[in-house]
């Protein structure tokens, strides 16, 4: 029998699924969508693991019909998807691109129609190129870009979507992005990438004050964390998983939660380039606090040669999913993540939103039949678990967001990781529910009930 967590410490919680633009709208070049710094990345010879690009992929664009279909099937509360901002602004500057706009207009209105509250995150990583070649999130200037493009999307969608997501996973972007070169843009930056990090969070500042003047209800951000573990007890990992720890996570949260930096001097790093009213911007209340959730990580000290302080190594005795070692399978650390996060934030923590959390594991390309994915099924049962602990203990969870409802372009992996409740033949584009889809929303019933 599939795994099933108790579902009395959950009660009350609303279920969510979610995608995000680039990974499954295809359709680049349709209805006048400009350039993003993904485009450019998946055409660098050796960036993306397969060779791939994300055409046409689920190509939601075109078949966004069949999505909303699925999750209504799948009987979530919300559905979280993002908007790009080069369909909505091809040059990421000047008036909105009305048939980019006209996309997302028709899919909040489906989902409506569905009975599903639609979730929009204004960005996932698909910045404008020609924002990129002017500095990128380097340069001040794209926070004040992005409040142009918010107000666009607001004015758009505002009537009728109440709550909203700012900015995903800005940790992402800057040490993936910007600092090892994993991710779009692909620059090797090392600490000196953390200013991309200050200007995300002064352009969630600036977009939470725009959506809350169109009437939105409910606006937070999105933020990656990990429960970070040092390797051993030796001084040099437990300064190690220190440091990693407040690269990681805080500087991230304290701005947004507590309306300041970490001192970073004292950990050898850059301060950040603040300016009068940022911090009261970027620590502005905001409504729920988006932690996306995958697996906790274990840090060592670095070798002499390192240019950082800290190595990421395998968790042990820790089973993995699809993407190897370094992503271990311990739910028993997101409850303890979301316990010190309780603690730590006390009362300048709004209500938490796990807006992603999910697992990849090897499937084929094609599916002539549902797949029984049941170690998807387990690591979903085992998280969810987690969050009733987490809830038992006193912190305030009020969504779960599977990650993802489709198999998707996976950024550098391109289409050698799935993801999805449903998977998706990307030569055909058929989409097949696997057991995992008919276990989630046999969950969400039965809690309920």
């Amino acid at each position: 029998m599939p795994a099933r967590p108790d579902t009395a410490a959950l009660s009350g919680v609303r279920w969510s699924v979610a995608t995000a633009a680039f990974q499954i709208e295809g359709a680049r070049d349709a209805d006048g969508r400009g350039r993003s710094i993904w485009d450019d990345f998946v055409e660098t010879p050796g960036a993306v693991r397969d060779g791939s690009t994300a055409e046409p992929g689920p190509d939601s664009y075109r078949r966004h019909a069949d999505d909303v279909a699925l999750v209504r099937a799948l009987g979530v509360d919300r559905y979280r998807f993002s908007v790009s901002w080069v369909r909505v602004q091809p040059d990421g500057r000047g008036p909105a691109n009305a048939a980019g706009l006209a996309y997302y207009d028709r899919l909040v209105d489906d989902l409506l129609a569905a009975g599903v509250t639609p979730l929009p995150t204004l960005y996932h990583w698909d910045l404008p190129s020609t924002l990129e070649a002017e500095g990128g999130w380097l340069d001040r200037a794209t926070a004040e870009a992005f409040g142009d493009y918010a107000e666009l999307v607001a004015s758009a969608l505002g009537d009728r979507v109440k709550h909203w997501y700012t900015i995903n996973e800005p940790v992402s972007t800057s040490l993936q992005g910007y600092a090892i070169g994993e991710l779009a843009p692909g620059r090797t930056l090392l600490f000196d990438s953390l200013p991309t990090a200050h200007h995300q969070l002064l352009a969630h500042g600036r977009a939470t004050a725009i959506l809350r003047a169109h009437g939105a209800e409910t606006v937070g951000i999105v933020n990656n964390h990990t429960l970070v573990q040092p390797a051993t007890d030796a001084e040099a990992d437990l300064v190690a998983a220190h440091v990693y720890d407040v690269v990681h996570n805080r500087i991230f949260a304290d701005p947004v939660l507590l309306g300041a930096y970490p001192h970073l001097e004292v950990l050898g790093i850059p301060p950040m380039p603040v300016q009068d009213g940022d911090l009261e911007a970027i620590g502005a209340a905001i409504d729920v606090y988006g932690l996306n959730y995958y697996n906790p990580t274990t840090v060592a000290a670095a070798p002499d040669e390192s240019p950082v302080p800290f190595e990421i190594v395998p968790t042990p005795g820790a089973s993995h999913t699809g993407f190897g070692e370094l992503w271990p399978i311990v739910p028993e650390a997101l409850t303890e993540l979301l316990v010190q996060f309780d603690a730590h934030y006390g009362a300048a923590l709004p209500p938490i939103v796990i807006a992603e959390n999910g697992a990849s594991f090897p499937e084929p390309d094609h599916a002539d039949a549902p797949i029984d994915d049941t170690d998807r099924i387990d690591y979903l049962a085992g998280h969810i678990a987690a969050i009733g602990r987490a809830r038992e203990s006193g912190v305030r969870v009020e969504e779960y967001t599977v990650w993802s409802l489709l198999d998707n372009f996976e950024w550098a992996d391109g289409f050698t990781q799935r993801f999805g409740l449903v998977h998706v033949d990307h030569d055909t584009g058929e989409r097949t529910p696997k057991a995992s889809f008919d276990w989630y929303r046999s969950l969400i019933e039965e809690a309920r009930a």
